[in-house]
């Protein structure tokens, strides 16, 4: 994983797990990697896992069964609160940037369904 050096490190692999979880890379109630194992892979400090564990678990993403690890959470109601919160800052940060340039609501509209034609190629 690469780092911004603009971000701290812990909130920035917070925002990879819970990217993999509405991905559906993470599956609900699936076993994370251990503080340790999961800081090695990522070449990180140990405990800044830890954060990033305690941090999801506050916000119960994840949840600890103790001796035998941290899971993700098996919660459908939970994942799609996080699913439309994610998607409402992505389109939030388009709209800011968008007015930024100069753009109106009818010109973000008309820019979206265009570039959607393209990607799907019906241009």
């Amino acid at each position: 994983m690469e780092f911004n050096n603009n971000i701290p490190i812990y909130m920035q692999v917070i925002e990879r797990i819970k990217q993999d979880i509405v991905s559906g890379k993470l599956k609900p109630g699936e076993k994370m990697p251990s503080s340790r194992e999961y800081s090695n892979e990522l070449g990180i400090n140990f405990n800044t896992v830890a954060r990033v564990y305690k941090e999801l678990e506050n916000e119960k993403i994840v949840f600890t069964k103790r001796g035998l690890g941290t899971f993700i959470t098996e919660s459908d109601q939970i994942i799609e609160k996080l699913r439309y919160t994610m998607a409402k800052n992505q389109i939030t940060a388009f709209i800011d940037g968008m007015k930024q340039l100069g753009y109106t609501k009818e010109d973000m509209i008309k820019f979206i369904e265009t570039e959607n034609n393209y990607l799907e190629g019906n241009e």
